[in-house]
């Protein structure tokens, strides 16, 4: 594949707005009760209707994106405040915790165990105040937001499982989501504490979860960044690390840093080498830095999320520095995730392969998947490879 950047900025323009978009319109949207399906087969059928409050958020949040950005469609706005309204009236329980799951009416089910329901409700209430104008969006949304301040250090609070002070251990997942959303959160925050944030979740990846001497990045680590030889200490989620990857791209691009950029796209890099599967194509879900055998049983499993998340980086990545081995690396992910995930048939993307890169599952969405990862990353790639052009 040569480099028709023309070309691949209007493949992932055209399977956004022609493929991806309208199967979410077409079959998520429970216009009777609010929010949205998320468990839908490979057609596009409902088989089961619970709400889980990820999913609901990211999707409010993925239409007032596009509202925002490429324009203010009707039936997108409508869209995304049909899952708002549900979620400020249904989502939080009286302290202002956001619950991690729903029945279909809105009542609770699961307990709000999670610290990321509370990060994934200030990205999507930041974008929908942005696109509405409606004032209590915007207090949702820093509300939201600092309950993600003040939880972070303590992410499950009492609903943890740990028990205290055996062995302390803090998670990639909590700096490199604050890093994101706070910059999805920049036009609501004073700018020293968008500043203070962003420095301080860059330093804490970069230093303690970044192993400098093998250029990976670990899933978790000691409270001071050392490793500890256990499942969790020796474990590389290798999605995780590359989507923080991107993230830190878009800091240090907006601060002219093509140090650190360009040390991201190394990382990416290392953790592609490290986590391509050589003998069936593809990165493997899960994996243990050490090559024992991992504690997660799917960890050979091709997941949608991963895949795509790689091509966001690398596509970024090769904007922002023109490398060749990001360029490399990028036609390969690109012919293996278009080849093996997107379903020409149907629309939209399967979420899961077995370790041959077989549909394992052949849903659309489910407790994990919905109207997020897919057209976010379309959307970027088709951005990165138009500043290109």
């Amino acid at each position: 594949m040569g480099k028709n950047l023309q070309g691949l900025a209007q493949l992932y323009k055209n399977a956004l707005l022609n493929d991806v978009l309208p199967f979410w319109e077409n079959h998520s949207v429970d216009w009777e009760q609010g929010g949205y399906f998320t468990c839908l087969d490979r057609q596009g059928k409902v088989y089961d209707t619970d709400k889980f409050i990820w999913l609901q958020n990211r999707q409010v949040w993925t239409f007032s994106v596009l509202c925002n950005q490429i324009e203010k469609r009707e039936n997108w706005l409508k869209i995304a405040s049909n899952g708002a309204k549900f979620l400020a009236q249904h989502g939080r329980d009286a302290e202002g915790n956001w619950y991690f799951a729903l029945t279909r009416g809105g009542q609770p089910l699961v307990q709000p165990y999670n610290i990321f329901s509370d990060c994934f409700a200030a990205m999507a209430f930041s974008k929908y105040a942005l696109v509405s104008g409606e004032e209590w969006a915007k207090d949702v949304a820093v509300q939201a937001y600092n309950n993600v301040l003040r939880r972070k250090d303590n992410p499950k609070g009492k609903y943890t499982k740990a028990y205290p002070g055996t062995r302390p251990m803090k998670a990639l997942s909590v700096p490199m989501i604050l890093a994101n959303l706070t910059l999805e959160m920049e036009w609501l925050l004073p700018s020293e504490t968008l500043e203070e944030v962003l420095a301080a979740t860059v330093q804490e990846v970069m230093t303690d979860f970044l192993d400098q001497e093998r250029g990976l990045m670990y899933e978790s680590v000691t409270p001071d960044g050392s490793h500890i030889d256990s499942f969790d200490g020796r474990l590389i989620n290798p999605g995780h690390g590359i989507e923080a990857m991107w993230f830190i791209m878009d800091i240090a691009q907006r601060q002219n840093d093509s140090k650190t950029i360009n040390q991201a796209v190394d990382v990416v890099l290392n953790i592609l080498n490290f986590a391509w599967d050589k003998e069936y194509g593809g990165l493997y879900y899960f994996m243990d830095a050490e090559g024992h055998p991992p504690q997660q049983l799917e960890w050979d499993q091709k997941l949608w999320w991963v895949h795509l998340e790689s091509l966001v980086a690398l596509a970024m990545g090769y904007r922002l520095t023109g490398r060749d081995d990001c360029w490399e690396w990028y036609q390969k992910m690109h012919d293996y995730s278009w080849q093996h995930f997107a379903d020409a048939e149907y629309g939209e993307w399967f979420g899961y392969l077995n370790r041959r890169g077989e549909v394992l599952l052949n849903l659309k969405g489910g407790k994990w998947k919905g109207c997020f990862h897919v057209p976010r990353a379309l959307y970027l790639c088709w951005q990165q490879f138009e500043a290109l052009l």
